[in-house]
């Protein structure tokens, strides 16, 4: 994508809009270019090198060992970094998400997270969903930008194709004091897709879509920003029933990759 083209809102084709309502998740090339994502590294570094002064919950751990597969991921980033959603790439993922869910789409929450170089940790199989509030109903998007390439070895994005059209399935904390989930059991039956990227290149996934990520063998660190975004939650009047939620997760979150 050039600079020109990042510029101007980025619109679907309705091949891919059919390709994500089929599938629950969409591969785009590229959602801002090479200067943008240079900036968005360097302040996603710098959010990880910074020594402490957080929100209470803004930085947490989603491995079950962080000592020895750390997967670190800081939560409203843009509190501490505003450019984060500032630029062509937030601009891109927001018309995506309107695009897909309608003009009343809002944020609904960003994170960043990061696998560090031949010891980051991997991601199991989960539904974004299964975080949120169960209280309500919710149709939500995640847009996943690779911050450098995203690859098999430094632990790229795998989704299960159509896993989304199911309910939300029974999951459990990777371990007591860890922030991250897993399925309990097998995953669903379904085709899996590795979603390698070029760096810019993002990944648009439904709420109830089976995803995870490998672990980071590479030599590098592997970064990637993620925009959520969401129609206004609907009150059920029968709440699901998630017993495996932590009690401080009293709204919706979008968990790392």
């Amino acid at each position: 994508m050039t600079a020109r083209e990042a510029n101007s809102p980025l619109r679907l084709t309705d091949a891919q809009v059919e390709e994500y309502r089929k599938d629950g998740f969409l591969r785009v090339a590229a959602i801002t270019d090479d200067a943008e994502i240079e900036i968005l590294r360097t302040l996603v570094d710098d959010l990880f090198r910074r020594d402490g002064s957080f929100a209470a919950g803004d930085r947490l751990e989603l491995g079950a060992d962080a000592a020895r597969e750390p997967l670190t991921q800081v939560v409203n980033p843009e509190r501490y970094a505003p450019r984060l959603v500032q630029g062509p790439a937030y601009r891109n993922a927001r018309a995506i998400a309107r695009q897909l869910l309608g003009d009343g789409s809002i944020p609904t929450g960003h994170h960043v997270i990061l696998k560090p170089a031949r010891v980051g940790g991997g991601t199991p199989w989960h539904q974004d969903e299964a975080y949120w509030d169960p209280r309500y109903a919710h149709r939500a998007v995640s847009i996943w930008i690779a911050l450098q390439p995203a690859t098999r070895e430094n632990g790229c994005m795998q989704f299960l194709r159509g896993s989304h059209r199911g309910a939300v399935l029974p999951h459990e904390l990777v371990s007591p004091a860890a922030h991250g989930l897993r399925l309990c059991g097998a995953a669903p039956a379904s085709m899996e897709f590795l979603c390698e990227l070029p760096a810019a290149g993002a990944s648009v996934h439904d709420g109830r879509t089976v995803h995870g990520a490998g672990a980071n063998s590479s030599g590098q660190p592997r970064r990637a920003l993620v925009f959520g975004f969401g129609l206004a939650p609907v009150l059920l009047d029968t709440p699901n029933n998630y017993p495996w939620q932590r009690p401080e997760w009293s709204a919706p979150a979008n968990p790392g990759n």
